[in-house]
C-alpha cells in the first residue's frame, strides 16, 4: 500500500470508485537533473490522471508534462490529487490541455488538492488552462507550493464563474479556495476565500465586483525593476482593451497580477503577457508559444 499526502490508503490495482461510486484519482510525479536534461523520474497514477510522456519543445534542460483528466469534468463527490516533486537544479512546467470543467455539486462536495515541493537551484511553472465553474457546484480548493533555498515557482490560474457563452451564471453553489507558499518551511504567502453564488460577494468591490471571470499569476524569487514593472503594466492593460480591471503588485517576496472581467479569452492573453515577460526576468527563459493554450 501506498500512502499519498492525506488521510486515506489506497490500493494498488483498486477501484478508482469511492463512496457512492464518485472518483477518486491521485496522480505522483517527480522531476530530476540529469546532467544537462530534467527527467519525469515519477509518474505514478491511480484513477483517470495521467501524464502521455515527458515534452521537450524548448530543449532538455526543461520538461513540459500535460496533466490529462479524461473523463473532462469533475462532478460532486469526485476528489483529485497531484502531489509534484522537482528535485535540485531540474525545471518542470506542468499545464492541461483544455479548461477544466466542475459541474454540478449534487449535494457532494468536489475538491482538488495540489502539493508542490520544489528543491534548491530547482524552478516549477504552473500554467494550467482555465478552469469553468457550472451553477451549483460546491468545490473545495487546496494548493500548497514548498520551495527550499532558492528556488522558484510561477503559478497562474484563470476562474470562470458560470458558462458565460450559454447565458449560464453562477447564482447558486460554493467555492473555496487557499493557497499557501512556504520557503524553508516558513509562511511566504497565504491566500484564502470563499464566494457563495448569488451572493452580495458576486458584486461587491471587494469581491467580483460584477464580473464572472478573474485570473491571477504569482511570480516568487525575484524583484522586478521599476521600469519592467512599467512595461509589465503598459502591455496588460492594453490587453483589457478597456474593459476589466487589472493590477501588478510586487511584494518583498512575490510579484501578483491580477486580471478581473468578463472573458476568459482576454483574461488568457493578460497572463500571458505577463508569462512572456516574467518568466526571463524569474528563469532567465524566454517565454516560448505554449502550444497547448492554442490547441
Amino acid at each position: 500500500m501506498k500512502q499519498l499526502a492525506s488521510d486515506q490508503t489506497y490500493i494498488s490495482g483498486g477501484s478508482p470508485a469511492g463512496n457512492g461510486g464518485h472518483c477518486l484519482a491521485t496522480l505522483a510525479l517527480g522531476f530530476s537533473r540529469d546532467q544537462d536534461t530534467t527527467r519525469l523520474t515519477q509518474r505514478d497514477h491511480f484513477g483517470p490522471l495521467r501524464v502521455q510522456k515527458p515534452l521537450y519543445p524548448e530543449g532538455p534542460s526543461t520538461c513540459h508534462a500535460i496533466i490529462v483528466h479524461p473523463p473532462g469534468g469533475v462532478v460532486g463527490g469526485d476528489e483529485l490529487r497531484i502531489d509534484t516533486r522537482v528535485e535540485a537544479h531540474a525545471h518542470a512546467l506542468l499545464s492541461t490541455p483544455g479548461a477544466a470543467k466542475w459541474y454540478r455539486a449534487n449535494g457532494q462536495l468536489s475538491r482538488q488538492q495540489l502539493h508542490m515541493e520544489v528543491q534548491a537551484g530547482a524552478a516549477l511553472e504552473w500554467l494550467p488552462q482555465e478552469t469553468i465553474f457550472f451553477n451549483q457546484a460546491d468545490i473545495l480548493l487546496e494548493s500548497t507550493v514548498a520551495l527550499q533555498g532558492d528556488a522558484r515557482y510561477l503559478g497562474c490560474e484563470i476562474l470562470c464563474f458560470g458558462r458565460t457563452a450559454s447565458g449560464e451564471r453562477f447564482d447558486q453553489g460554493r467555492i473555496r479556495q487557499k493557497l499557501t507558499i512556504l520557503r524553508d518551511g516558513k509562511p511566504l504567502w497565504l491566500e484564502q476565500g470563499s464566494l457563495l453564488g448569488g451572493s452580495v460577494q458576486m458584486q461587491s468591490p471587494l469581491g467580483l465586483a460584477g464580473h464572472t471571470v478573474c485570473a491571477s499569476m504569482i511570480a516568487v524569487g525575484l524583484s522586478l525593476s521599476s521600469s519592467l514593472m512599467g512595461e509589465l503594466r503598459e502591455r496588460c492593460m492594453q490587453l483589457t482593451q478597456g474593459q476589466g480591471k487589472f493590477g501588478a503588485t510586487q511584494m518583498k517576496s512575490a510579484l501578483i497580477v491580477r486580471y478581473l472581467g468578463d472573458s476568459s479569452e482576454v483574461a488568457r492573453h493578460v497572463m500571458l503577457q505577463a508569462w512572456r515577460l516574467l518568466r526571463p526576468a524569474l528563469l532567465e527563459r524566454e517565454a516560448s508559444e505554449l502550444r497547448i493554450w492554442n490547441t
